[in-house]
């Protein structure tokens, strides 16, 4: 299954793609000819591998979050608060490198409170800074145990954000809800009354890997 934020992008490089094969087909040296095949078939096969959208078995339970990307665990840690959790809590840092699945998922039911997009530079997704640097689209859900805090930040690959929430719409759990194209970072912030499940250098599946419990 093919995610339908990279329609776009599959149909531009699938015209590419053809207009390499027209070559293909015209020009009489064998290795040329061959060369061009080989690459523009690897090229589109790396570019539907990329938007690929498997379904995932999403966790029936409501005192969870789950995580909103597919990746890494690149950093766990406390800070004070944040934009939107104006509270002491846990930060989780997912870096999602370019064979991970990108499409993101809602982390808990809820509704989305808060949504603020905001441009930036393109600094390697696991730079230490690139969270306050970076392209960037902070998103808040209040959810009946209070608020959640997820951030899709673009990489140095990354340079386009698709994210299709609105404010007071009410979500649930596992839902697709964008994806950031070709290599990226999501963030989560959780007040510490959550109890953390994963640590740091863990890899995690987005909907389906739980990130924090209640007590």
């Amino acid at each position: 299954m093919i995610a339908k934020y990279g329609y776009n992008t599959v149909g531009i490089i699938s015209i590419i793609v053809a207009f390499f094969l027209v070559l293909f087909l015209a020009i009489e040296s064998g290795f040329i000819r061959w060369s061009i095949f080989f690459i523009s078939t690897i090229f589109f096969i790396l570019t539907l591998y990329f938007f690929r959208d498997p379904e995932r078995n999403i966790p029936e339970r409501d005192d969870i979050i789950v995580s909103p990307a597919d990746g890494k665990i690149i950093n766990i840690e406390e800070i004070d608060s944040n934009s939107y959790v104006k509270e002491k809590a846990y930060k989780i840092a997912i870096f999602m490198s370019p064979l991970n699945v990108h499409v993101n998922r809602i982390p808990i039911d809820g509704r989305v409170d808060y949504l603020n997009y905001i441009p930036g530079e393109y600094l390697m997704a696991f730079h230490e800074k690139s969270d306050e640097r970076n392209e960037r689209n902070e998103i808040g859900i209040i959810s009946r145990h209070g608020r959640v805090y997820f951030c899709q930040i673009a990489g140095f690959v990354a340079r386009r954000i698709e994210c299709e929430l609105e404010l007071v719409q009410e979500v649930k759990m596992g839902e697709r809800f964008g994806m950031i194209k070709f290599g990226s970072r999501v963030d989560v912030v959780v007040p510490v009354k959550w109890n953390l499940k994963v640590t740091k250098g863990q890899r995690v599946v987005a909907g389906e890997t739980i990130l924090f419990e209640k007590e």
